[in-house]
């Protein structure tokens, strides 16, 4: 699977545009996966101001096309005449192997795919990171709160008296 370039600092056209900070929290991921987006014009230029939200978005397989919905991208102010619909459903590009690959994990019992990051590449392309994941129980979520909680307490600790 691809991998998002991790010395952002240095490059001057990477960009987190919308992140989704409850996925991690909501989901157990297995796997991540880079697509790309197809955009129009305005909803570039409204991303480049950093106008998104992907929290309660999700990705779909469906007849063959890999599609992102209920992601909101802000309206252009500038774009009078040609705006675009806020939410629609936009259309993400994997290779054929990938879709199938990822078409054959949301058949399996309680896979789905969740949008973790969308952000402008090195090269300034509007990207997004769709992670495989399983929804996780009350308890798990508990679990993973409790086990968060702990390594904060433990780091505070060994400040305090190391």
């Amino acid at each position: 699977m691809s991998q998002v370039k991790s010395s952002s600092k240095s490059d001057p056209n990477y960009k987190v545009i919308a992140e989704n900070r409850r996925a991690r929290y909501d989901y157990a991921i297995d796997d991540d996966i880079e697509c790309g987006i197809i955009l129009e014009g305005s909803e570039v230029k409204s991303l480049r101001q950093g106008g998104a939200n992907i929290a309660e978005s999700y990705a779909a397989v469906e007849d063959g096309e890999l599609w992102l919905v209920n992601s909101y991208i802000a309206p252009y102010a500038q774009a009078k005449t040609f705006g675009h619909e806020e939410r629609r459903r936009r259309k993400l590009m994997v290779s054929r192997k990938e879709l199938s690959n990822l078409w054959n994990e949301t058949q399996r019992k309680g896979m789905t795919l969740v949008p973790l990051v969308m952000y402008f590449n090195h090269r300034g392309m509007a990207k997004i990171k769709l992670g495989i994941a399983k929804g996780k129980k009350n308890h798990d979520k508990r679990e993973t709160a409790a086990k968060r909680d702990w390594s904060r307490q433990k780091s505070r600790l060994l400040k305090d008296h190391g």
